[in-house]
């Protein structure tokens, strides 16, 4: 058996998400059934992690194994993006891995891309691809506030009830947050995230940049380990799974 690694660029707005779900169009599934076609073979794709219904990908890391070798790597790329292009799906490279190697498991970091556009009109070239909000945001304290996320902390506050992770600590290696124009991205990186916590810290820095909470209120609300104190999570359009990191 031959281990192939390959980064995954999509868009999620027309996904129920990247898993496996029964009567519901997910891009693992896509992909699985695509590949499988066209190595003439059945393959199971591994990802590097669950993307919620529509969470975007620049490079989302997955692994295939399957008994015959790929040799010709761009005629691969070009034959599979044939078929996966016009379901808004790219595969942008492929490499042949050891057998140790795992899309999810081998992962020493993730980062996550959050982007907010900050303007009266709402966005059409931009649409659906992030959180747009009027209200002008102070950056300032945002930025204070996304300091207070780094270290290794209980999440439990920013983590959704159906989440299966066996311990709400993880440690945050960095949170940035930059503005161009009226484009906010705030960036993460963490080995691995609970289930809607990107997301569910986003919402509660947005109350923070809306003057809504008092740096002290969220340091508060993220020490609590309560989640019925977080804020509403922001909307799934504006996340994108940027890179992992082995």
């Amino acid at each position: 058996m031959f281990r192939y690694h390959i980064l995954v660029e999509y868009v999620g707005t027309n996904f129920s998400g990247w898993q496996i779900q029964k009567k519901s169009k997910n891009v693992q599934g896509l992909l699985q059934d695509k590949i499988s076609k066209l190595l003439k073979e059945r393959v199971i794709i591994y990802g590097a992690g669950r993307l919620d219904a529509g969470v975007h990908a620049k490079e989302q890391s997955a692994h295939f194994d399957c008994k015959n070798r790929i040799v010709k790597f761009d005629r691969f790329l070009k034959s599979i993006n044939h078929f996966l292009n016009k379901d808004g799906i790219a595969i942008l490279k492929i490499k042949k891995k050891g057998n140790n190697f795992h899309a999810r498991f081998s992962a020493k970091m993730r980062i996550y891309n959050y982007v907010i556009i900050n303007r009266i009109s709402g966005p059409v070239l931009d649409e659906k691809r992030g959180w747009h909000i009027i209200k002008n945001l102070d950056l300032k304290l945002m930025k204070s506030a996304a300091r207070k996320l780094i270290g290794t902390k209980d999440f439990s506050t920013f983590r959704k009830s159906s989440c299966r992770a066996k311990s709400p600590i993880k440690t945050m290696k960095s949170v940035k947050i930059k503005s161009t124009k009226d484009k906010i991205e705030i960036e993460f990186r963490s080995q691995s995230f609970l289930q809607q916590q990107v997301r569910s810290m986003v919402g509660c820095l947005k109350y923070v940049g809306e003057k809504k909470w008092t740096l002290k209120k969220f340091i508060n609300v993220m020490n609590s380990k309560n989640r019925t104190l977080c804020a509403p999570p922001a909307p799934p359009q504006g996340l994108y799974l940027t890179r992992v990191i082995y």
